[in-house]
């Protein structure tokens, strides 16, 4: 199978790699084409939006939090040969988190030997473009450069001399040139795009989109080039762990809760298909809407903004007091992020207090600058409701709020390791009490297969206890 597939990628963040992405799924897709949609890196704002533009999940391949043979083995899972996989990079295409580019865009490329189409920022400069390109065909020759397009052209004159240069010097193709634009369709918050929930908009903005791929870039070349992607590798015998998304079982017998609403978006959706193909029915509800939590086994409380939903998260009154409930009477919860912060006391947002649900007796606030930002590497050394001491995890952190207050309850405790990152406390994460495990740290159910595992064998211990079994 051919698998056809592009990554488009950029020199640095800000380039234009988003908008050409949602541009080239959405109009690939009105023409007819099946779309794969993924997102290099551990992202759910920008993959938020893949998905809205393609129809379907988007999945993430990140080859800090996912072994080489995993994201081989994901990718193939997610796409097919009769559809174009469209790869969102992040970052510069050689930017990684040490010298020898590990986890870079460039060695996602060429792991999965897909070809590149290279986003450039115009703004104020002409040849020298050319330069950084060929720069970038020498640095790594085993990258497949394979088209540019120009972005932010302050007119037909300056797109010219860019294009004349780099194809001159370099030999890659200009396939599109997209001009400065006039509205900001997508906008930012200090982790990047505004999430597609809280955009009204959002359907106007990939529309826009799609009319800025169809009017200026060459979709045809495009096609052409995904199609010239070489074959995948095949992936290696190894000792690594086999992910679960393979079990697959049809029959559901576990009812997990997913927070889902403007507050709580942020899930992977590996991590949901790895629930539901473990026996999971998921069954999705809206803490800033529903009057009580339902009738479940465990529930998950993603990340997300609770923040910019405080004041109505805080007026769901009977919603909070349902989930006390249910956590007293054994309810296995698993948070992340967001939802940490949701079971925490209160946030306080702007100088003003905002009550939560109260959970954990911690006072959380925002911070403008972040807190942490970039990957982490913990180890379970105490027990908890969903993983074995002992389980090495690689995640990552993602936020600007941090602790003004805790006290701490006598059954309190840490029981993750922070070797990497920066952890809820004195390099310490995993705050758990009774069935509950909430962290900073989110994880990938690809490159941590024992956390789906684990999450359903404590809703079937509490399933079993409430029928009493």
């Amino acid at each position: 199978m051919k698998y056809p597939r592009i990554i488009v990628s950029a020199l640095s963040g800000g380039s234009g790699k988003t908008i050409t992405s949602l541009g080239i799924v959405s109009s690939l897709k009105a023409k007819g084409h099946a779309i794969s949609p993924f997102k290099k890196g551990p992202d759910y704002i920008d993959a938020g939006w893949l998905s809205l533009a393609a129809g379907q999940p988007c999945y993430n391949l990140d080859t800090f939090l996912i072994s080489a043979n995993n994201i081989i083995e994901l990718f193939k899972t997610h796409t097919q040969n009769e559809s174009i996989a469209v790869i969102e990079a992040n970052r510069g295409i050689y930017d990684s988190i040490d010298a020898e580019g590990s986890t870079s865009t460039a060695e996602l490329a060429k792991l999965i030997n897909a070809p590149v189409i290279l986003c450039l920022d115009c703004t104020k400069t002409t040849r020298t473009l050319a330069a950084l390109v060929y720069g970038c065909m020498k640095f790594d020759p085993d990258v497949i450069f394979s088209g540019v397009v120009l972005n932010r052209v302050a007119g037909a004159r300056h797109e010219g001399i860019i294009r004349k240069c780099i194809e001159t010097h370099t030999g890659i193709p200009v396939i599109g040139a997209i001009p400065k634009l006039k509205e900001n369709m997508f906008p930012e918050r200090h982790m990047g795009l505004v999430p597609s929930p809280e955009h009204h908009w959002a359907d106007n903005a990939i529309d826009s989109a799609k009319a800025i791929a169809e009017k200026y870039l060459d979709l045809t070349a495009i096609c052409h080039i995904a199609d010239s992607a070489g074959c995948l590798k095949q992936e290696e015998h190894s000792n690594s762990l086999h992910p679960p998304l393979i079990k697959k079982r049809t029959k559901k017998y576990i009812k997990v809760g997913v927070a889902r609403d403007a507050a709580f978006q942020f899930y992977y959706s590996e991590n949901l298909e790895a629930l539901s193909n473990e026996g999971a029915e998921l069954v999705f509800i809206r803490p800033m809407d529903d009057p009580e939590l339902p009738d479940l086994d465990a529930l998950y409380l993603g990340g997300g903004f609770p923040e910019t939903q405080a004041r109505q998260l805080e007026n769901n009154h009977s919603f909070r007091i349902s989930l006390q409930k249910a956590v007293h009477s054994g309810l296995p919860v698993y948070a992340e992020c967001g939802g940490l912060m949701y079971l925490g006391k209160s946030v306080i947002v702007d100088e003003e207090p905002y009550e939560m649900a109260n959970i954990f007796s911690i006072v959380f606030d925002l911070s403008h600058r972040p807190i942490a930002h970039g990957y982490s590497i913990i180890t379970v050394d105490q027990s908890n409701p969903f993983f074995p001491i002992g389980t090495k995890i690689r995640g990552h952190e993602f936020h600007y709020s941090r602790v003004v207050e805790w006290n701490k309850n006598k059954d309190d405790r840490l029981t993750f390791h922070v070797s990497r990152g920066k952890g809820f406390f004195e390099h310490r994460d995993g705050l758990c009490c009774h069935n509950v495990l909430a962290a900073y740290t989110h994880v990938h159910a690809w490159g941590t297969p024992q956390w789906a595992s684990g999450f359903i064998r404590a809703a079937k211990a509490y399933q079993a206890q409430k029928k009493g079994l």
